[in-house]
C-alpha cells in the first residue's frame, strides 16, 4: 500500500515506519522538517500541520493515511504547552480531513492518533471502548488533568467532523507506548530503575496501561485491513496493572533487587528537572482493548513481566 503518515517522525512514527516499509508498504511522512532521514523506503515531505499545500497530492491517491501529528506531552504542562498540545492536534486533524474530502482518490481508511488519556481517573473497574467512562474535573485531582481530556475529546472531534463517505476512519486510543528506543518512556522508566529509584511512585496503586511497540505496529496493521473496525479503539495491552507491579517487572527484568519509592512531592521534584508532568505517572490509566480482543486480535506480548523481560533483552543487545 502507498501509506501517508502525517507527523511521522517521532517515536510512534519510527516504529510504524520502521514496521510499514519491512512488510513493503510505500511509506510517506509529512513533517515540518525534512532534512532528518527516517530509513530506507520512507520518502519526506514538508507541511506546516495547519494549513493545505502540495502536500495534499500526496493524500490524493494513497490508500491509508496514519495521523500521528501533535506536540509532544513530554513537557511542562504550562497554559502554554496544553494551548499547544490542543492547536496542534486539532489543526493537523482538521486539515488531513480537509485534504481527504478535496481529494479525487481519498483514502480507503484514516488512522488518527488520539490517547487514553480521554477516560477517567479510576481504580475500579477497566475502561473500554462501550463501557468505559470519559473523564473530566475528578475529585482530587488537578484541575488542569480535564483539560488533557478536554484536547482528547477536541482531538477525536476533529476527525469525526469531517465527511469523508468514501475513508473509514478510527480513533486510535493508544496507551503509553514501550519500546527499546532512546529518550521513550521505557528507557526513561528503565534508568531510574539501574539507578535504585524504580520504586512504587506515591503509593503505586495508579494503574498503567501500555503497549507493547511490536504490538502497536501489528495492531495498526489489522487496523488497516479490518473494514468493520470504525471509531474509537483501545490501543493498549489486555493487562494493565498498577504502578507498584509495574515497576517491579521493570526492576526485575534488569535484575535490580531494590527500588526506592517516591512520594508525591517528590514525583513532582523528578518531573521539573526533566522537564515532565506528573500526570504521566500519577493519572489510573485503566483501559482495556475491548474491541481488539472482540475482532480476535491476538497480543503478542499481553503481560507486561513478559514485555518488560523482552524489551530489556532488546535494550541489551543495542
Amino acid at each position: 500500500m502507498k501509506i501517508v503518515i502525517p507527523g511521522g517522525t517521532g517515536q510512534i512514527g519510527g516504529i510504524l515506519t520502521r514496521s510499514l516499509t519491512e512488510a513493503g508498504h510505500d511509506v510517506t511522512v509529512l513533517s515540518r522538517r525534512v532534512d532528518q532521514s527516517m530509513g530506507p523506503g520512507v520518502r519526506m515531505v514538508r507541511w506546516d500541520g495547519r494549513t493545505r499545500g502540495s502536500w495534499t497530492e500526496e493524500v490524493d491517491g494513497c490508500d491509508a493515511l496514519i495521523n500521528l501529528a501533535g506536540r509532544s506531552v513530554s513537557c511542562r504542562y504550562t497554559p502554554a504547552n496544553l494551548q499547544e498540545m490542543m492547536s496542534s492536534r486539532v489543526d493537523s486533524a482538521r486539515v488531513v480531513g480537509e485534504a481527504i474530502e478535496e481529494a479525487t482518490k481519498p483514502p480507503r481508511v484514516w488512522l488518527q492518533m488520539s490517547t487514553a488519556t480521554i477516560y477517567a481517573h479510576r481504580f475500579d473497574a477497566p475502561n473500554d471502548e462501550v463501557t468505559g467512562i470519559i473523564g473530566g474535573a475528578e475529585k482530587d485531582t488537578p484541575a488542569y488533568w480535564s483539560y488533557s481530556v478536554d484536547i482528547a475529546r477536541a482531538w477525536e472531534a476533529a476527525q469525526e467532523e469531517r465527511t469523508t463517505p468514501g475513508t473509514r476512519k478510527v480513533a486510535l486510543r493508544t496507551a503509553i507506548v514501550m519500546s527499546p528506543d532512546r529518550g521513550g518512556a521505557f528507557d526513561v522508566l528503565l534508568r531510574l530503575a539501574r539507578l535504585g529509584l524504580g520504586g512504587a511512585v506515591a503509593g503505586g496503586a495508579q494503574f498503567v496501561s501500555w503497549i507493547h511497540d511490536v504490538d502497536l505496529a501489528r495492531a495498526v496493521d489489522f487496523l488497516l485491513t479490518r473494514d468493520d473496525l470504525t471509531g474509537p479503539v483501545n490501543v493498549a495491552a489486555p493487562h494493565p496493572l498498577p504502578n507498584r507491579a509495574f515497576m517491579r517487572a521493570v526492576r526485575a527484568a534488569w535484575k535490580v533487587p531494590l527500588g526506592l519509592p517516591a512520594t508525591r512531592w517528590m514525583a513532582e521534584l523528578g518531573a521539573f528537572a526533566i522537564r515532565s508532568d506528573t500526570e504521566l505517572l500519577l493519572k489510573s490509566r485503566r483501559v482495556v482493548p475491548g474491541r481488539l480482543v472482540d475482532a480476535g486480535f491476538d497480543f503478542e506480548f499481553p503481560e507486561w513481566p513478559e514485555a518488560a523481560a523482552d524489551l530489556v533483552r532488546r535494550v541489551r543487545a543495542r
